[in-house]
């Protein structure tokens, strides 16, 4: 695939509102949502770095389709029903969550990867404020 083809594919599957988030006032919350740079929301740096970023979804669906051929409709839909109950238990928003009932539905439990030694690159190590995040999760701020 040409860079060219890439561009023109990516352009259409962006959408031009989510490039800069709007805070409360209507300008960027940098202090919340970092700098934003929109070549790099446009373009990868890497052509694989679609396929890595979608591969979790890509590994579901494929999954879900071989159940659903195996088992039939009910298998999947219980399945989705199952992750999305887990996907909703988290401790408070300043405490790390480790989503292991996520990771034992789908039996990652067992398996040592990136984040599990070096921990996931999206949590820092600094702690905010717990009021305030509570209440920018709740929508107070």
């Amino acid at each position: 695939m040409n860079s060219r083809g890439l561009r023109s594919q990516l352009k259409d599957s962006v959408p031009v509102a989510g490039l800069c988030p709007q805070g409360a006032y209507g300008v960027q919350d940098s202090l919340r949502s970092g700098f934003t740079s929109i070549k790099n929301e446009l373009l990868p740096s890497h052509p694989l770095e679609l396929s890595e970023k979608n591969f979790r979804l890509n590994q579901d669906k494929m999954n879900f389709s071989t159940l659903r051929n195996i088992q039939g409709l009910h298998a999947p839909l219980k399945l989705q029903m199952e992750y999305r109950a887990a996907r909703q238990i988290q401790r408070l928003p300043f405490l790390p969550s480790s989503n292991l009932a996520l990771d034992t539905l789908r039996g990652s439990d067992e398996s040592i990867g990136f984040e599990d030694i070096l921990c996931d690159p999206t949590q820092s190590e600094v702690i905010g404020e717990p009021h305030t995040m509570v209440e920018y999760k709740l929508g107070l701020l």
